[in-house]
């Protein structure tokens, strides 16, 4: 496919390369550097060229990121999110690669938090005259985005209130609360991606990231054949694909790398030029719909992808059954419509007496947890419960329902596998009901520890004493004006509402 009259040429990497290596092929995307299991697959040669988007899992199997040339990104994006109506995405502020002004707001034990301002067009070689401009300004109001600057990712000494110029080394999606709640890992050494090469700032030697000893030999060799000059104070840096790539296909990827790094080194490097990207969060039924596509190419069992996003051991589970499956020519555990959850949860996780998080995803792309709980009961249905116990002095109220939130209080969760609501049900320390309030939300899935989900905004609540309440359609509306919520969910999260209204109000 072309894009701006470029060819698009993706890369595709983690549990739902097959997936997704099958529906851009069926809409006419170039896909390069496949991976030696996607190539067996689909019995075929993909090209060792240069790639221009990437798709890549992400690091907690939820979703994946894409991120290249602005256009590609957003038409892959397009696509993939075409595949289940909870399918939610969000743009990354901080795409790999991109050169960024911080300010150091707070240092921890490892590493220091930054505000990010795109960076002004400088020479990032030394300290400029913009650089030391901005020293006594304040730079935070300005932020697009926090990073994190670990400390072994810089030489310099770095203490609150200093201003840099550093570079996106590694994204983080919006939906992850790790790494200190930044939305990219940063350092101030530059690299400059050209697809099958890349430039490293401060390095003098050639190196090659592959396995194959031999093959990166032969890589070596080839390369004194390319004719480029490199810019000064670069070193180059071959990825595996590169290994298996044709004389031609090195010039151009590397002469794309060269390209990148005299933009870098100019202070010319803008966003646009460098990298943009975009992050897609699988629901439960966009999970099965990526099985059915994926069954087209290989043998998959019922609730491939949503095991595998339970992590590794999980997923080697997954691979072994498949093989088995394959091997004795037997599909039958294909043909089923049921997802295994007893199997599956007994185990992996999580089954009663095991501890979870209710991790509550937003729209607007974060999330965060709603306190940890113990599962006290479990049953084969996909229905677990959650008691969470309220401690400290407690203060405040419970949200919507207006009864106040007590120290001893009891917070129980029952939620079912698949299910687009779930109740909570609040008790004080007496056992005297305090209200229920019921979450619709994407289809909930019961990782081994967590379970996760997309707060749709709209809610239904009951109040001790027995009124039944609608709330929050105002956020759900302007959820979807805002474009964070596709109309299609909307108008099945006031489906769920509406019924779950009519049947508490009974």
């Amino acid at each position: 496919m072309e894009t701006d009259d470029h060819t698009v040429r993706v890369t595709v990497r983690g549990i739902y390369a097959t997936a997704v290596t099958k529906r851009l092929l069926d809409a006419n995307y170039d896909v390069v550097q496949a991976s030696p299991v996607i190539r067996e697959r689909f019995d075929a040669d993909f090209d060792a060229v240069y790639n221009n988007v990437t798709v890549s899992t992400t690091d907690d199997h939820q979703g994946v990121g894409i991120h290249g040339t602005e256009s590609a990104v957003r038409s892959i994006a397009d696509v993939l999110t075409s595949c289940g109506r909870d399918t939610l995405a969000w743009d990354d502020t901080t795409p790999p690669g991109v050169i960024f002004t911080a300010q150091i707001t707070d240092t921890k034990g490892s590493g220091a938090l930054c505000a990010l301002i795109p960076a002004a067009k400088t020479d990032i070689e030394t300290e400029t005259e913009t650089e030391s401009e901005l020293s006594d300004v304040d730079i935070t109001d300005e932020s697009v985005a926090e990073g994190y600057l670990p400390y072994d990712d810089t030489d310099e000494y770095i203490e609150q209130g200093d201003i840099m110029t550093v570079q996106s080394h590694r994204s983080i999606p919006p939906w992850n609360d790790t790494t200190q709640q930044a939305d990219s890992v940063v350092g101030t050494t530059f690299r400059a991606d050209g697809g099958l090469a890349t430039l490293i700032q401060g390095r003098e030697d050639i190196t090659v990231d592959t396995y194959d000893d031999e093959a990166a030999r032969e890589l070596a060799g080839m390369v004194e054949l390319i004719d480029t000059d490199l810019p000064t104070g670069w070193g180059i840096e071959w990825n595996h694909a590169a290994t298996q790539a044709s004389l031609t296909a090195l010039e151009s990827g590397l002469d794309r790398a060269i390209e990148r790094a005299e933009m870098i080194s100019d202070g010319t490097a803008t966003k646009e030029s460098i990298s943009t990207g975009r992050w897609l969060w699988f629901g439960r039924e966009s999970r099965f719909a990526l099985d059915d596509i994926r069954r087209n190419v290989v043998t998959t069992i019922h609730g491939h992808h949503r095991i595998k996003a339970a992590g590794e051991t999980a997923s080697a589970g997954v691979d072994l059954a498949e093989a088995l499956c394959g091997d004795a020519g037997n599909v039958s555990i294909t043909e089923t419509n049921e997802f295994p959850f007893e199997v599956v949860t007994q185990q992996f996780g999580p089954t009663e007496g095991d501890r979870v998080e209710l991790y509550h995803g937003k729209p607007e792309g974060h999330a965060f947890s709603l306190g940890q709980g113990e599962v006290t009961d479990w049953d084969a249905d996909g229905s677990i419960e959650v008691t969470r116990r309220i401690s400290g002095h407690g203060s405040g109220t419970y949200d919507a329902l207006g009864t106040p939130r007590e120290s001893g209080d009891t917070a129980v969760t029952k939620v079912r596998e698949g299910r687009w609501w779930y109740p909570t049900v609040y008790r004080s320390r007496d056992g005297d009901h305090k209200g229920t309030y019921v979450n619709i939300c994407t289809p909930v899935e019961c990782f081994p520890d967590s379970v996760r989900y997309v707060d749709l905004h709209v809610d239904v609540i009951k109040y001790p004493d027995g009124t039944v309440e609608r709330v929050d359609d105002d956020e759900l509306n302007t959820a979807v004006t805002a474009g964070h919520i596709p109309s299609a969910l909307a108008k099945k999260a006031k489906s769920v509402a509406s019924s779950l209204e009519r049947a508490l109000e009974k």
